[in-house]
């Protein structure tokens, strides 16, 4: 496994494309200049020793060793030793909904990112808890197994769209039976279902059996409502401009709407709570007092306990690099020219 200490270095690379246009704007300056001296045949005579490939390898040893020495000023760490640790910790899973009435844009930007945004600042509230990720619409997808690693959590979050799942609608039902897999430690005493949707559910029916086999299993349902009362209408984009709005059969405009009726029934029936996510705040600062108050059950994770810096390989390769620039001539040397490497004899 690798660590990145100071990925704010990598910026520095954006100097490398700059250097290049530099060097062509002044090659093409130079090629201009030296045609209103003398013709190429006579100035290959007036200078027989000047190299035509050797300052071209000298800009590509320079270009190396600048890119190394922002990889070794970023400083790489691998991984050298695997450890067993114990943890405390609750299995908690995240069921969000990715129909398309999550594009309506009653809460900024619309009520899928703002979903996703919740999401996402719940785990980094998190410390040892194992987390998992579902996305439904009208069927339930495994997105994230279970697992204690937050950065592949939210990195499988943010790639998560309305154009996903193929069928489209939203079966909360479906998603609570998927949910209920995910919970695979028969020991764990607090399992934790947090549902992040508007509240429409489009299943003919299944919800009530589902929150109930949920509970069967000791789960406690919370719902998030992302959305509101007003609702909105959905946007149809294309490459993020506004082309249309949804219509039904009749032609009329949808407009969708929070259901908390709905998200309330599912949490009250679940042993859990419906909460409002309009302000992130007040919602990740409940959820995370309420996630410390339950109790805690130990497991095993494995992880990497050691780091090596692997910076100085980095910078040995630059200076390496950056001192063959600054040795390496542009005229040609008799033994490379004997050799022949770049096929100048042929050149001249």
């Amino acid at each position: 496994m690798i660590q990145l200490d100071e990925k704010a270095y990598f910026y520095l690379l954006g100097i490398i494309p700059v250097l290049v246009m530099l060097y062509l704007i002044h090659q093409l300056w130079r090629r201009r200049a030296q045609r209103r001296f003398a013709e190429a045949r006579l100035l290959r005579r007036l200078a027989p020793d000047r190299s035509f490939f050797k300052p071209q390898l000298k800009f590509l040893l320079l270009l190396g060793g600048l890119t190394l020495l922002v990889v070794g000023l970023v400083n790489p760490k691998m991984g050298t030793k695997l450890e067993t640790v114990k943890r405390e910790g609750v299995d908690i899973v995240f069921a969000v909904d990715v129909s398309k009435s999550m594009l309506a844009e009653d809460i900024a930007p619309n009520r899928l990112e703002k979903a996703k945004r919740l999401v996402s600042e719940i785990i980094n509230e998190l410390a040892s808890d194992r987390v998992g990720i579902i996305a439904y619409a009208a069927q339930a997808y495994p997105q994230l197994p279970i697992t204690t690693d937050y950065g592949a959590a939210k990195m499988f979050l943010q790639s998560m769209n309305t154009d996903m799942l193929s069928s489209q609608g939203t079966a909360i039902g479906q998603a609570i039976d998927l949910a209920a897999t995910y919970f695979d430690d028969e020991q764990q005493t607090n399992r934790v279902l947090f549902i992040v949707s508007d509240g429409e559910d489009h299943s003919e029916g299944g919800m009530a059996e589902a929150v109930e086999k949920a509970i069967e299993q000791g789960i406690r349902i919370y719902t998030i409502g992302v959305g509101t009362s007003k609702g909105a209408p959905i946007p149809i984009k294309r490459n993020g401009v506004l082309e249309s709005l949804k219509k039904d059969n009749q032609g009329e405009v949808v407009i969708t709407r929070l259901n908390e009726e709905v998200l309330s029934e599912i949490a009250s029936e679940g042993n859990g709570e419906y909460l409002d996510g309009t302000n992130t705040a007040d919602a990740v600062a409940f959820i995370s007092e309420t996630l410390q108050q339950m109790d805690k059950m130990e497991f095993e994770a494995k992880q990497f306990a050691e780091f090596k810096d692997q910076f100085q390989w980095f910078l040995g390769g630059a200076l390496l690099l950056l001192f063959l620039d600054i040795f390496v001539l542009e005229r040609k040397t008799s033994w490379l020219r004997k050799l022949d490497l770049f096929n100048e004899k042929q050149a001249a």
